[in-house]
Parts: C-alpha cells; structure tokens; sequence
C-alpha cells in the first residue's frame, strides 16, 4: 500500500473509535492535512447508513494542539445526527490522551435544484508548468506520490497562490477517498497567501504561522488522481491573524469544494531580553 493511502485509510480499534497514522519523520510536528483527511475518514466510518449517494457537505475543525508526527492519532465519533437526508458527526482527534482537534462534519443525499459553479478555461495548463513542488520544506507529505506545481501570481493585495496537484500513485473508486485525499494535500501552506500579501512567507519563518480553524464545503466529486486546482486569496488579516479563501477547481473548471482557513501570521518575538 502506498504512503498516501495508509494516512488516509483508518483502524478501527472500538466501538466509533478509529486510529490513524501520519507520514514524517519522528520529532516533527504532525501535519494539519492528516487531520482534516482522518477526521472526514472517521466521520464517514460511522454513518449507519453508508449508502452510495451520502457524501460530505461540510466539514469544520479547530487546531488545539500540536501532535507527533509519527504518533497514533485516536479518532472518537459522536453521532450527532442521523436524518433521512443529512447526517452529523463530531469527531475528537488525541495523541497520549490529549484533544488536538475537534471537528463537525456533515453529510447528505443529493437534493434537486439548481447548479452554478463553473469557471470555464482556467489560467494555466498544468502539464506545461515546472514541477515545482510545494511552497516549502513538507516532510508530512510523501512528495514522491504527488505532482505539486506552484504558479502565484501578483504581490500585496492582488497576491493570489495558485497551486496544481495530482496524486501518481493509482487509488481505488472511493469518492470519499478522494474528498479525503483532497483535505490532506491541499493544507500544504494553506495560510502562506496572508503572509504573502506583506511581502512574507511561511518558508521564511520570520512571523509565527500555522492553522488555527479550517472549513471545507463539498460541491462536487473531487478526484485525486487527476488535475485539480487550489486558488486562494486572503481577504483580511489583524490581531496576529490572517484569513484564507480558497476554491478547489477541476481541470474542467468546476467548483468542487470551497475552503477557509484561520491561521496565526503573528510576529515572532524578540530573542533579546531588557534588564530592568
């Protein structure tokens, strides 16, 4: 089995209670993506009903703490809801007995009604771009299995990120697998488009960064194994704070998935000390 699909296929170990694994190198911080990917995997582990036409509507989940890299992660499902269109689960993520996250997923049967959300020809061919790779070092992703390519665009407030990806290695039919797969790769720098917009970056490390609050909303099937486009911009930032919004964009210009993401863009504080 492939580096990808371990991190996104669960254990479970009791009764709505799974355990995932996480890709890096022991003393590392465990990457957000891992979070975001096990936390849809569990909630979707516990649907009573798994019928072929439920899938995720949303998701939203807060970082508490940091994890462990190469740590168990115990995922806990609390059946919220159940139905006969919509379903809801809460899903704690802890390592050593420690909440890291908390997060409310929410899924659906399709409902007729109207459809919007195409963008038509897209800015780039991804085929004809450097393989560039992620914005920065990304020891929790196995890069030999994915195809990043970076191509962002504008400075200050026009800053916009335009980042491609595809997995290479071959995944099953599993729409949730993909929706799963799309979680994990695309927090890769999420947040650095707020730091981007003043000139700085998370690679640099001169201003504290990370994600404090993630929300997804699913509009269509996302397949991981094809092109797909993150687009993201950011809006506003203050307090030591900065918002992120993204769409996720099929080759074919469809919207499949709207993102948001809160991460601190603090600055770091100063190693001198005064003597009073």
């Amino acid at each position: 089995m492939s580096a990808l699909r371990k991190v996104l296929e669960l254990e479970s170990v009791g009764a709505d209670v799974w355990v995932g694994f996480g890709y890096g190198p022991a003393g590392k911080r465990a990457f957000g993506g891992q979070f975001l990917a096990q936390s849809l995997a569990a909630a979707a582990a516990s649907l009573t009903d798994p019928a072929a036409d439920v899938a995720p509507t949303s998701l939203h989940l807060q970082f508490l703490r940091t994890g462990e890299a190469v740590e168990p992660t115990e995922y806990t499902v609390e059946r919220t809801h159940d139905g006969r269109t919509a379903m809801t689960r809460r899903v704690v993520a802890r390592q050593a007995g420690k909440i890291l996250t908390t997060a409310t997923v929410s899924f659906s049967r399709p409902l007729p009604g109207p459809e919007h959300g195409n963008r038509g020809a897209l800015p780039h061919d991804p085929a004809e771009l450097d393989r560039t790779g992620p914005p920065g070092p990304a020891p929790g992703l196995p890069l030999d299995e994915l195809d990043i390519r970076v191509a962002d665009e504008g400075a200050g407030p026009e800053f916009v990120r335009r980042l491609w990806w595809r997995a290479t290695v071959a995944l099953p039919e599993d729409a949730l697998l993909h929706a799963c797969a799309m979680l994990f790769v695309t927090d890769v720098y999420m947040i650095d488009p707020a730091l981007q917009v003043h000139g700085h970056s998370m690679r640099a490390r001169t201003h504290r960064s990370g994600t404090t609050d993630a929300a997804v909303w699913f509009h269509r099937r996302v397949h991981a194994d094809r092109w797909n486009l993150v687009e993201s911009r950011s809006p506003a930032g203050a307090r030591g704070r900065g918002v992120v919004t993204a769409s996720l964009l099929g080759a074919d210009g469809d919207i499949c998935a709207t993102l948001v993401q809160e991460g601190l863009i603090a600055e770091r504080e100063s190693s001198s000390t005064t003597t009073k």
